[in-house]
């Protein structure tokens, strides 16, 4: 199983859940976002995905190359632009 499971969420697990992009706000890094953005939307998650430039913030997570996701706090991906589609099958769709 991925890292949201399919299927309705109620409002209250939904509120547990985040997803965050960290990014120096380059053009690579907005890509992420919005493919993020829009994967998080297909899949119906009703999240909103945070974008996180602050690099005191970045740094936090121990990411040394960027783009990064971070789901519930785990960096699951750094270095690499993932696709929507990817993103998608890495948030468990």
């Amino acid at each position: 199983m991925g890292l949201f499971e399919s299927g309705k969420k109620t409002e209250e697990e939904t509120k547990e859940c985040s997803i965050k992009v960290l990014g120096a706000g380059c053009k690579s890094c907005r890509e992420q976002y919005e493919n993020v953005k829009k994967a998080a939307e297909e899949l119906g998650l009703g999240i909103e995905v945070e974008y996180i430039t602050d690099m005191e913030k970045v740094m936090a997570y121990g990411v040394m190359s960027m783009p990064a996701i971070v789901v519930n706090e785990k960096v699951v991906s750094m270095g690499k632009v993932l696709k929507t589609a990817e993103v998608m099958k890495l948030l468990g769709k």
